[in-house]
């Protein structure tokens, strides 16, 4: 980390930091408040996750993130920016969501440009599988919506053809059908680079329907 993300932990971190030992949010007690919840797995740097908090002030925020540069680059942009309805976890996703995140309790669940393991022999690894959609589906409430977005049209293809068959979802688009980006993503550095070299970006949303 840099010195500026050092700091950033020392003055930051008590606002906008949450543990797993700290075990299941109360999310009112937590944020002050009755919103809807948009939790986001591998926000990266942070720089979207910053603007969607600042850009949906009706709407609360968890980013989760196993790096801790990445972290503490949010977390000094959201002090900076005066955010309050933000909270990040610096931790692996599938304990935050077994030990922290309540049944039902997530809205928008989003998953921007995650790895894609591109070699076959580790597209085991791809956070995308069924067990996990079914296990995120749990933690959805009914309605809320599971957004995929990425730039490796082989692993768009691999989340369609998961989401397609996981029970308890429907494609918003229609079956097999790719989404218009959302005017809620913004674009990021990655993603502007990725259209300045000829990329494509597939977006994915898919409700829980039970």
């Amino acid at each position: 980390m840099t010195d500026g993300q050092i700091r950033a932990f020392e003055r930051w971190w008590p606002e906008y930091g949450l543990s797993l030992f700290d075990g299941l949010i109360d999310q009112e007690t937590l944020f002050g408040r009755k919103a809807p919840l948009v939790v986001e797995v591998g926000f990266g740097m942070g720089e979207s996750l910053v603007a969607m908090a600042l850009n949906e002030p009706d709407k609360d925020f968890i980013g989760i993130e196993v790096h801790p540069p990445g972290v503490g680059r949010l977390i000094n942009s959201a002090g900076e920016a005066g955010v309050k309805n933000l909270r990040v976890y610096m931790a692996d996703a599938k304990d935050v969501l077994e030990d922290c995140i309540p049944d039902s309790g997530i809205n928008r669940m989003q998953l921007y440009f995650p790895d894609p393991w591109h070699k076959k022999k580790h597209h085991k690894r791809r956070i995308v599988q069924p067990e996990f959609a079914q296990h995120l589906r749990q933690k959805i409430a009914i309605g809320g919506i599971f957004h995929m977005a990425t730039d490796w049209e082989p692993y768009a293809e691999h989340m369609m053809e998961v989401m397609t068959l996981a029970e308890g979802y429907c494609n918003h688009q229609g079956e097999y059908v790719f989404a218009e980006k959302p005017d809620y993503r913004p674009n990021t550095k990655f993603e502007q680079r990725g259209e300045r070299l000829g990329h494509g970006v597939w977006d994915l949303l898919f409700e829980r329907v039970d």
